[in-house]
């Protein structure tokens, strides 16, 4: 029953949204490699097919083929975004074509993991790194007792701004998002800036700030396949949707699509003068020429608004894991790699300082290196002390339902409709949940609201 339910769902909105990708080719455990991007260092050792995106692969591969004799592992990249996902999912169908070893962003693993796409690899030795992760990290990674991949970084969110724009109108960071709105305002007042933006398609962001005030989207757990709770439309849900409504409604945010070249001229040109975001936020701007030439030295960071201050809480967004197929054919192998790769200290070394991920490893968490570091993207600034290390270790784990995917891709149609005025905050939710609800029971669940 399992594979019935969900697998026309996920192929149908597996392009939907995709922050991050893969890579390719095929080959199991059992036969030699004939499509691996890197270099097998012990020949006569059994291999482990890979698929992953991270540009600091190959050095994080040949690093742990240099450190191994019992395994080899064998990586290709097929792509980023939406292509590893469609790759995946049309593997999956058809029964065969995936790796040994797949890279998944956390939100992801309840969908591949209803199609029995997943292995469990609690019963291969998982729970012996757990202690090297947080309660959140490892949370998003499993299910009750059952365990579906191994983190690798992770995505905990602050308040991104620039420091010119802020001394120029003498604000200062909000510590609230009931300050954010006044200081949003102030700033307007003043012939400003947008503070902020309410781009449609970060869902994923929506999602958590939703979390963040005390929604639970979705309760759901895998020994129980079918059953399903939807809670979209609760009064947090409103409440946050009509909150960016309300800044929408009164030009205090921008409502630019992220990740696109007009919204990163705007952050370059001081279009913004904040940026909800995540930790490896600081890698992707550089990556796309923030922080260089015009706003060079103007970014710093600061924790995220509250909703409550008496009872803070964490939120992430993004982060990938290392999940073992049921398609390989030595899944305790497997489960070697997932464990081993991109965890050795010198992998994690070159992925903070090169890559700028970051990483959930407790051993880099808790370094003296990485917790002072003085960032260079802020300017100096004790990024991870200050900020992102307190605001991972705070991090408690979300619950993703098997129809995430489908479920962002309405999200952010609910979204695309309250920026052009066109529904409440309010009555989005509502629409959401009937959508939604709608949707999960043509797929084979039992809903409870």
């Amino acid at each position: 029953m399992k594979k019935k339910i969900l697998v026309a769902a996920v192929a149908a909105t597996v392009l939907a949204l995709a922050t991050a990708c893969s890579g390719g080719g095929g080959g199991s455990t059992a036969t030699k490699p004939t499509n691996c991007t890197n270099k097998i260092v012990d020949k006569d050792a059994p291999v482990v097919s890979v698929w992953a995106w991270y540009p600091n692969m190959a050095l994080v591969v040949d690093n742990f083929n240099k450190d191994h004799t019992d395994v080899q592992v064998c990586w290709t990249n097929v792509g980023q975004g939406a292509d590893e996902y469609d790759k995946v999912q049309t593997a999956i169908s058809a029964g065969k074509g995936l790796p040994d070893v797949v890279m998944l962003e956390a939100d992801h693993l309840s969908s591949y993991a209803i199609q029995d796409a997943l292995v469990d690899i609690s019963k291969y030795g998982a729970n012996d790194v757990k202690a090297n992760f947080s309660e959140g990290a490892w949370k998003d990674v499993s299910q009750g007792d059952a365990v579906y991949a191994i983190p690798i970084d992770g995505g905990p969110m602050a308040l991104i701004y620039r420091t010119d724009v802020f001394k120029k109108y003498n604000l200062t960071p909000p510590t609230t998002w009931d300050e954010y709105a006044e200081t949003a305002a102030k700033l307007k007042a003043a012939g400003g800036p947008n503070f902020g933006d309410f781009g449609s398609n970060v869902p994923a962001v929506i999602m958590a700030l939703q979390i963040q005030k005390g929604a639970e989207p979705f309760q759901y757990d895998i020994t129980d396949p079918k059953a399903l709770t939807i809670k979209l439309d609760d009064q947090a849900s409103k409440d946050v949707l009509d909150y960016w409504a309300d800044l929408v409604k009164k030009k205090l945010v921008g409502t630019q699509d992220q990740f696109t070249t007009d919204y990163i001229s705007g952050v370059v040109g001081g279009k913004y003068a904040t940026y909800t975001s995540a930790a490896w936020a600081p890698g992707y701007l550089t990556g796309a020429g923030v922080g260089k030439g015009d706003s060079s030295g103007v970014w710093a960071v600061a924790p995220l608004p509250q909703w409550d201050t008496a009872n803070p809480v964490s939120v992430n967004w993004g982060g990938s894991a290392f999940a073992v197929t049921t398609q390989a054919s030595d899944k305790k192998l497997a489960a070697t790699v997932a464990k081993g790769l991109y965890a050795d200290p010198a992998s994690l070394e070159d992925g903070w300082k090169n890559q700028v991920i970051f990483p959930l490893n407790q051993d880099v968490l808790k370094s003296d290196e990485f917790i002072n570091n003085k960032s260079e993207f802020f300017s100096g600034q004790q990024a991870n002390k200050e900020v992102y290390i307190p605001a991972e270790n705070a991090y408690k784990g979300f619950v993703y339902a098997p129809i995430t995917v489908y479920y962002y891709a309405q999200l952010q149609a609910e979204a695309v409709k309250i920026n052009a005025g066109k529904i409440s905050g309010s009555d989005a939710a509502t629409e959401l949940q009937q959508n939604i609800v709608k949707y999960a029971k043509g797929q084979g669940f039992t809903v409870t609201e």
